[in-house]
């Protein structure tokens, strides 16, 4: 029924059934009231900041780019001569970042394939130390200095200085295969204008006692004596 005559607010008065039908339509209406709210997850709790990633090392590069001499074969970590460099350079007060590029058993064929990979490096020096497995294997004289000429050649292009360093081979290779190969080194560093170590092993290859078994790898004491001589070699072209 509704409200008598005259009232200033109608209403009307509904049975059971009609109640029950109006509840239920308040509670579907209101089933999504909040939900957002509900659903959200809680907001995390600000923890420790995670350490700023390390400034990259803007020194220059010096890049030693080679075989198993390089590498530091049958050498602990940190006792190849390309780490001994490090050293010396951080002691002498020489900021250069030494970047070791050497790979055990890599001919100048190897190297070529991967010299880009010292490009990228950006080196304002580069120790060119490849050309031994060459000669061990008998490379045609003329593949090995084509190979390495071609590593010359995209070095400067990138800005860099080569160091060339010079090997030789063991007596059983023949005296005119030696001397043709160790011309190699000698015809290079003419050509392009290097600095060339006329013998990588000065010192160390032919004694026993500085070589590994295999007569050809320096032990720890030879590596620091191949450290020093490329350090002979390439302290002219630092700057302070």
């Amino acid at each position: 029924m509704r409200e008598t005559k005259g009232s200033t607010r109608a209403f009307e008065v509904y049975d059971g059934t009609q109640m029950r039908k109006l509840w239920f339509l308040a509670i579907l209406a209101c089933a999504g009231c909040g939900k957002n709210d509900e659903a959200a997850p809680p907001k995390a709790v600000d923890g420790p900041k995670a350490p700023a990633p390390p400034a990259a090392d803007a020194r220059p590069a010096i890049v030693v780019f080679g075989d198993s001499l390089s590498a530091g074969f049958g050498l602990d970590v940190g006792q190849s001569f390309p780490d001994l460099l490090q050293q010396d350079l951080d002691q002498r007060g020489f900021r250069y970042r030494v970047v070791n590029l050497g790979v055990s058993g890599d001919t100048s064929q190897d190297g070529l394939a991967r010299v880009s990979l010292a490009v990228a490096e950006k080196p304002a020096i580069v120790v060119l130390e490849l050309g031994a497995n060459d000669g061990l294997r008998g490379v045609p004289i003329q593949i090995t200095q084509q190979n390495l000429a071609t590593m010359t050649e995209d070095f400067q292009k990138a800005g860099a200085r080569v160091v060339l360093a010079g090997m030789t081979l063991p007596p059983n290779y023949g005296a005119s295969y030696i001397q043709k190969f160790e011309a190699v080194y000698r015809d290079l560093t003419a050509k392009y204008k290097l600095t060339l170590i006329p013998f990588l092993l000065e010192g160390v290859g032919g004694h026993p006692d500085l070589t590994q078994p295999d007569g050809i790898h320096p032990t720890a004491e030879g590596a620091q004596i191949v450290a020093r001589t490329v350090m002979t070699y390439l302290k002219p072209l630092l700057h302070g």
